[in-house]
């Protein structure tokens, strides 16, 4: 089948021209027409199929013949991140570029005041994070009551997001007479029951089972002791023939160090995580597509949606968590046809996760050369750590092992010249007298407390016990 098949008006078949394209991907054959007969439709595929423009470019058909009013948007589209958004925002771009049609970009990180003004003049196409959306919902400056197209994308990811509420509560505020389409690469239990609580009888399509990888794509394991996995992957990188890669990492705080050890050693590498200003992020990001900074170095942010052309390799310095992460972290490389390279660092720890990511995908990966010395070399020592004696661990932590048990002391204690040197060492109790006329204890008085100016009384007996101050009571003192 070619797009000229599909319908579709003359001004967009010259726009996807332009792009070099003349035949539709599966999803995209698939769906368009039954978006174009305006029907609720739910688009399971992998990620790098071409989901975007899937519903890209029935939308820009079927909003070419009407005209938006202030504050009062047509169509509606929700992403999980302000990168998969700003990506959306630029297929419009691409694909519209023929037609009439406005549109407002809604995420966090950018001025709203200038989002506001753009939703004041009216535009056709709303694309928007959840967050962001609500945000100007409740200061009244957006109208949902004239949405008659709305697209959930990535809507596992919005799951792992924690937005599913925010996405309730946002098809709550939309008319009911509208046409919905939810994309995703997984279909949880949570999503299905989305999709039966706002999608009406909804046409699915898939492409290709959920959590699978494409089969362009080398996947690939490395065994690594976990403080050698920095140089494990220095060493990966120089045995491949990287042209552009991603770098994975589970937390933000090892994004930033790895990225920063990298650069120490001669790659032109940059971060990009969450918490960074968007504009930072924008700008990074933007480096990478162009081509003029071949390592970024990201956390998940990164690993869905985003469309790079012909990356080669991608490296999971960290396993993830989930399962379903690894499909789309390795979906950055092979797409549209092109073949790429995945790799990932396992340390011990990891191989429950490995096991229930090869559950995940049906496929048993294979395991490197490379790494796996390190990786035997970690678990000798830890054998021999377990099962080193008493005098190996004292010498590694450099302390003496102590003698069991009060048989060893008294051997120790009955040397004479040990119990004199200890007698010598020990310092001498404080002094204590018993007062001749009773039979009471009393402790001398510290010095510290004694006034160093202060002389002794001419009528204080030196013998006698203190407690009661400078004066002895009379009673107290021996007859003379």
């Amino acid at each position: 089948m070619k797009f000229e098949d599909l319908g579709l008006s003359p001004n967009l078949m010259k726009a996807i021209k332009d792009c070099g394209y003349d035949t539709p991907t599966p999803i995209q054959e698939q769906a368009i027409p039954y978006i174009l007969m305006k029907r609720d439709v739910v688009g399971l595929a992998q990620t790098g199929t071409g989901k975007t423009a899937g519903f890209t470019l029935p939308m820009i058909e079927m909003l070419a013949g009407g005209r938006a009013k202030a504050r009062m948007p047509r169509s509606l589209i929700l992403s999980p991140t302000r990168e998969l958004a700003a990506q959306i925002a630029e297929s419009f771009d691409t694909y519209g570029k023929y037609s009439k049609l406005s549109k407002a970009l809604l995420i966090g990180g950018s001025s709203m005041d200038d989002q506001i003004r753009i939703l004041e003049r009216g535009v056709d196409v709303l694309i928007a994070t959840p967050g962001r959306l609500l945000d100007l919902f409740g200061r009244g400056n957006i109208l949902l009551t004239d949405i008659r197209i709305l697209v959930i994308d990535e809507a596992d990811r919005m799951l792992d997001m924690g937005f599913i509420p925010d996405i309730e509560k946002i098809c709550s505020l939309l008319p009911p007479l509208r046409q919905t389409m939810l994309f995703s690469a997984t279909m949880p239990p949570e999503i299905r029951r989305l999709t039966t609580k706002f999608l009406s009888s909804p046409k699915e399509v898939a492409v290709a089972p959920p959590a699978t990888t494409s089969s362009t794509v080398e996947i690939f394991l490395a065994y690594a002791d976990p403080r050698r996995k920095k140089e494990l992957l220095h060493e990966i990188m120089v045995h491949e023939k990287i042209r552009n890669a991603f770098i994975f990492c589970n937390r933000k705080r090892d994004v930033d160090l790895l990225a920063t050890w990298l650069k120490k050693r001669g790659y032109d590498a940059l971060a990009l995580h969450g918490d960074m200003a968007q504009s930072h992020r924008t700008e990074t990001l933007g480096k990478f597509k162009d081509g003029t900074l071949p390592i970024l170095v990201c956390s998940d942010v990164a690993a869905r949606g985003l469309d790079v052309v012909n990356v080669s390799h991608v490296f999971n310095y960290d396993v993830p968590n989930n399962p379903d992460d690894f499909v789309h972290r390795i979906g950055r490389t092979g797409r549209a046809g092109m073949t790429g390279r995945a790799w990932t660092i396992v340390t011990k720890e990891d191989e429950k996760l490995i096991q229930a990511i090869e559950k995940n995908i049906k496929i048993k990966i294979q395991v490197s050369d490379i790494g796996l010395g390190a990786h035997k070399q970690g678990e000798t020592g830890d054998s021999e750590e377990k099962s080193g004696g008493r005098g190996d661990s004292a010498s590694r932590s450099g302390h003496r092992p102590k003698a069991r048990g009060r048989g060893a002391e008294t051997r120790k204690e009955a040397d004479p010249a040990i119990r004199e040197e200890k007698r010598a060492e020990s310092p001498k109790p404080p002094r204590e007298s018993n007062h001749k006329h009773g039979s009471e204890r009393h402790i001398p008085a510290k010095k510290a407390h004694q006034p160093p100016h202060r002389k002794p009384r001419e009528d204080d007996d030196s013998s006698g016990s203190s407690g009661f101050g400078d004066d002895i009571p009379a009673f107290l003192r021996p007859k003379s």
